[in-house]
């Protein structure tokens, strides 16, 4: 990497850091807090408020993503995190779970993620894109682990209104990155270049079938990630860890993963095994899928250390496709419709928390663990399938 792209992955991962602290940090403890409030006994509506930030996300990636193309990205982004920092506010103040409710879908509302990421696929060439992605997928998992670390021990300090209260100031310091230690966009997509951007963008992306493997790729991912974790907690619990330690599990997982996972996927990528390494990832999710199903008929004999030792190929898994899927969805998208492509892209991403967390729900209730992990190991052999054809483009030298 050259200095300025070091100097926009760091930047722009601070960004994807600081925003996804703020969002992970509540979610532990998130359902116990909002029951204080009025109408928190309802758990059904305590759930549709925790998922509202994901909805309206998932409506909203799309034209955040088209009008960083139009408008610019440093100026979409930083109005993407002034509505998650007042959506955050609002949650802050909320005296009511319909108040949280809105402030959570406020939240959801600023839906910068494709707009960061077409903007980090601007700042970098195609030969080192996916390691520039995977510095921001490293930021989103280290994130993951520090609030499971960090939300408990807030929640008795500070209450649900304070931890609110903080994920707005990590939103304004972001903007602060992106103002001040960001570097300036390039050219094509300054605002005084309006009107450059091709008006059937969206559909010409809606219609390209690398793409749709991508948008496939990244609902799958998401979907099983958030569905798993309706089962595997409670498999912690069972084999002897205390909801307050998993994180001991969590963190170390991630942290080896991601050593694994930069001394496997950068120099295959440099040799053109990319494809290789994106089918091999894939085949790892679907293996510990099967392994969960095969611990949830006796976690006890299975033991703590063989949980964790799924977790830790599960992130190998996911953290490579964390990595390389946006990447190859940017070199993949054309140079005008970036924004576009990325947008889908999140969209997707966006969806399959959703879907996670309903069929995961729903599977882990009617049908227990097995059935959960079966399904979800099903979804990633259908992935596999999908993306078995593609073709990977070859990285370019000079800025796409």
């Amino acid at each position: 990497m050259t200095s300025a792209e070091r100097r926009a992955s760091g930047a722009l991962a601070l960004v994807f850091a600081l925003r996804m602290l703020g969002l992970f940090i509540v979610l532990p403890v998130f359902a116990l807090e909002a029951a204080r409030l009025p109408g928190g006994d309802d758990a059904a509506r305590v759930g549709f408020a925790m998922g509202l930030y994901g909805l309206t996300q998932a409506f909203l990636q799309i034209p955040f993503g088209l009008a960083s193309d139009k408008f610019g990205r440093k100026p979409t982004i930083v109005a993407g995190l002034l509505v998650f920092a007042a959506g955050s506010a609002v949650a802050a103040w909320a005296p009511t779970l319909d108040w949280l409710a809105a402030g959570r879908a406020l939240q959801g509302a600023g839906a910068i993620s494709a707009a960061v990421t077409a903007f980090l696929a601007d700042l970098t060439r195609d030969t080192v894109r996916t390691k520039a992605m995977a510095m921001v997928g490293a930021s989103i998992a280290l994130m993951f682990a520090l609030s499971l670390m960090l939300s408990p021990w807030l929640a008795g300090l500070v209450g649900l209104s304070g931890i609110f209260a903080l994920t707005c100031t990590l939103a304004l310091l972001a903007i602060g990155v992106v103002l001040f230690v960001a570097p300036a966009e390039p050219a094509q997509h300054k605002p005084a270049e309006i009107g450059q951007v091709r008006g059937h963008a969206l559909v010409e992306v809606l219609r390209h079938p690398g793409l749709l493997r991508m948008n496939f790729g990244v609902f799958a991912l998401h979907a099983v990630q958030l569905a798993m974790w309706m089962a595997v907690p409670a498999m912690l619990v069972e084999a002897g860890l205390a909801k307050a330690q998993h994180w001991q599990v969590y963190l170390p997982a991630v942290v080896a993963s991601l050593f694994v996972m930069g001394g496997v996927l950068f120099p295959m990528e440099r040799k053109g095994k990319l494809k290789l390494v994106f089918l091999m990832a894939v085949g790892l999710l679907a293996m510990v899928q099967l392994g969960f199903w095969w611990a949830s008929s006796d976690v006890q004999s299975f033991g703590l250390w063989g949980l964790g030792g799924l977790l830790f190929v599960f992130f190998i898994g996911f953290n490579t496709m964390e990595a390389s899927q946006p990447s190859l969805t940017s070199r993949l998208a054309p140079p005008h419709a970036r924004g576009a492509a990325l947008g889908v892209f999140n969209t997707m991403q966006s969806l399959g928390f959703f879907a996670g967390g309903a069929a995961g729900g729903w599977l882990y209730h009617s049908h227990g663990a097995a059935g959960l992990f079966i399904a979800c190991a099903g979804l990633i052999a259908l992935w596999w399938l999908v993306v078995a054809p593609m073709q990977v483009p070859a990285a370019a030298a000079k800025r796409a």
